[in-house]
């Protein structure tokens, strides 16, 4: 193979391949920086905050969602309170939250469970989930009809 003519000045150009390789290892290091520039960038003070106490005045537990409404003529109330999981540790681990929920229809608790993709079912439609409790207290009333939701059974010990 010849080796890559002389410029008038007497400087020698780089050949095809080795301009392609070098764009090839520019690319694969740009896009290996991008991709874990995320993982980079954190800040580790963030990560290791725990949460952010309830403000003031609204005791220690923060409401993440709440109703009250008549639907098809029933009336419907519901909450979903987040209350601290257990106290942390060390100062480095952040404080769990678990959501509590509960609805009510005609003033009769209605059993609703949250899925781990955030959604809820409850009892009365355990087949199908919704992403919000008002949702899920409107199924359960359009599943009932006229029916009323039987009381709360007493627990025997």
């Amino acid at each position: 193979m010849n080796p890559t003519p002389a410029k008038p000045g007497g400087t020698r150009s780089p050949s095809r391949r080795t301009v392609l390789r070098g764009a090839f290892t520019a690319a694969v290091v740009t896009g290996t920086a991008g991709a874990l520039f995320p993982l980079l960038d954190r800040d580790p003070a963030a990560t290791a905050r725990p949460a952010p106490a309830p403000g003031p005045g609204s005791g220690s537990r923060a409401t993440s969602e709440e109703f009250a409404e008549m639907y098809r003529g029933r009336e419907i109330r519901g909450t979903a309170t987040v209350v601290p999981a257990g106290a942390p540790a060390d100062d480095r681990v952040a404080v769990a939250a678990e959501p509590v929920t509960e609805i009510r229809i005609d003033g009769r608790p209605l059993h609703v469970m949250r899925r781990a993709d955030g959604t809820y079912l409850s009892d009365v439609r355990h087949y199908e989930s919704y992403p919000t409790l008002l949702e899920t207290a409107r199924a359960a009333v359009d599943e009932l009809g006229n029916a009323r939701l039987a009381p709360p059974a007493a627990h025997h010990m």
